[in-house]
């Protein structure tokens, strides 16, 4: 391995890092909103909210237009200087935010499609502004490999707001608390994502906005703006299908277990920024060897840590449900399902990473082919268990199981073309995760004989420490021991005089 790919290792690790902490703060902070929501405001609030935000974010990710993923390659170009084409990205988001903000304003009736619209709720759409900047400031400090800022923002700030914001406003609306707690936390994550943006960039002095270049920028970024769209919608259009074939309170407690299983899913999304720019810079020098490599790493420490959070999560699954109140229990099965799809979705996430940036519109292809799969299965999954009278529980879990089917294909499809444009594998599968797994799950099966609360407190550490301590002695290299070394903070891409 040369010294710069040693480098764009290490760099990774530092982002895996922080990631991991980051994900240990979004558990410790996300566990008391839902347990807030799901014994303050109840199941059906909790259905009426979810399908309000579902619409909400969906909107955002098309206006964010790609430029999560994209920003980096317009960053690495170097062009013009780092600050125009950052304000250049604001800019274009904004214009795309007003579009879709002026849109659920004409038809609110898409957020709350089975109840009536009051007061504040009639402003919502105003949040996509924020969502959308917020992740277009978090990718450009991502560029300067600075992880921290969107760990702060996501992982302290925005769920600590949620959760302290639930709990005062429930006082206040027992109705509409959700939805103005989920308002504050938008906005705070907001400040917390510009403060430091405009501290590494600066205000756009001598900026000139290039309209016709912006447009060319956000048709260039259309695959990228499609392929987020449909990644997130395969995370959320379940809850769609639920909510055409069952009450608002089925879909409350299927959004609770979304929650859960959603927290190991960001330690993939989160590598995306630090690993795009790392991606471009070898496609650049035309060094499609690191390229794979980098990959497989970041593939393996993804798929490692998820296998053992779905693990400890799955198998105390009940006690972990039952956080919201009895009626939550309902949603154990489908827990289960979700925590396990993330695992089969990592390959899929990671060779995308890649995938972008040299086969936009294949990746695009096997993006839409596999949220037409999982719908489809989706539907029939569930129409199968109506015909044979199955308990609803069992029925309401079919979509969670339709997702891991339909990521499966995606994994393979995506690493199969990734492969074969690299002329190199890019599989991170390693036979020590199944060896990891058994040990952790020996100890999970003890766990479960303990009362819930000691379940929780001690079995999850445990399970956790029995899966780490198999993945370490027998499935991680040298250059995997990185993700836990400290070393000084690798410097920020290179750029031009003119930045």
């Amino acid at each position: 391995m040369t010294a710069a790919e040693d480098e764009d290792i290490a760099a990774l690790a530092k982002g895996g890092r922080t990631n991991i902490f980051g994900f240990l703060l979004r558990l410790a902070a996300r566990l008391p909103f839902l347990f807030i929501a799901g014994r303050l405001y109840g199941a059906e609030a909790l259905g009426r909210f979810a399908f309000a935000i579902l619409i909400l974010e969906f909107a955002a990710q098309l206006a964010t237009l790609g430029l999560k993923r994209g920003l980096a390659e317009q960053l690495s170009k170097n062009e013009r200087p780092d600050a125009h084409v950052v304000w250049d990205g604001l800019l274009i988001a904004g214009i795309a935010s007003i579009l879709a903000t002026a849109t659920l304003f004409a038809f609110p009736q898409l957020m709350f499609p089975t109840s009536e619209i009051y007061g504040l709720e009639r402003l919502l759409p105003l949040l996509v502004f924020a969502i959308v900047w917020s992740d277009v400031s978090l990718a450009a400090l991502a560029y300067r490999l600075n992880v921290a800022a969107t760990v702060r923002a996501r992982a302290v700030i925005e769920p600590w707001t949620i959760s302290i914001a639930a709990a005062g406003l429930y006082l206040y609306s027992p109705r509409d608390g959700l939805i103005l707690s989920y308002a504050l936390s938008m906005v705070a994550a907001l400040t917390a994502s510009l403060i430091p943006f405009v501290r590494a960039y600066g205000l756009p002095r001598g900026w000139r906005p290039r309209p016709i270049e912006l447009f060319w920028i956000a048709r260039a970024n259309t695959p990228l703006a499609m392929a987020d769209a449909i990644e997130w919608g395969t995370r959320n259009v379940d809850r769609f299908v639920l909510g055409l074939f069952f009450p608002p309170a089925t879909v409350g407690i299927y959004w609770f277990a979304q929650q859960i299983a959603t927290l190991p899913q960001k330690l993939k999304t989160s590598f995306d920024p630090i690993l795009g720019p790392v991606i471009t810079q070898n496609l650049e020098a035309g060094n499609k060897a690191a390229v794979a490599a980098q990959v497989r790493q970041v593939g393996f420490w993804i798929i490692a840590a998820q296998a053992g959070i779905a693990l400890a999560l799955s198998i105390t699954g009940e006690a972990i449900m039952g956080l919201g109140g009895p009626a939550f229990v309902a949603g154990t099965a489908a827990l289960a399902f979700l925590l396990f799809a993330e695992v089969v979705a990592a390959t899929a996430v990671v060779a995308e990473s890649a995938l972008v940036y040299v086969a936009r519109h294949r990746n695009l292809m096997i993006s839409l082919a596999t949220i037409m799969l999982q719908v489809v299965l989706s539907f029939a999954l569930i129409l199968a268990a109506k015909a044979m009278n199955l308990p609803e529980t069992w029925q309401a879990a079919c979509p969670a199981l339709a997702l891991p089917l339909a990521l499966a294909f995606a994994a393979v499809a995506k690493a199969r073309l990734l492969s074969r444009l690299l002329d190199a594998p890019v599989s991170p599968w390693r036979w020590a995760l199944v060896w990891a797994t058994a040990v952790g799950g020996l100890v999970g099966g003890l766990a479960t004989l303990a009362p819930e609360w000691t379940e929780l407190v001690v079995g999850v550490p445990a399970i956790f420490a029995a899966y780490g301590a198999m993945i370490w002695f027998t499935g991680f290299t040298s250059e995997d021991r990185k993700l836990f070394r400290r070393s000084a903070a690798p410097a920020p891409p290179a750029r031009s005089p003119a930045s």
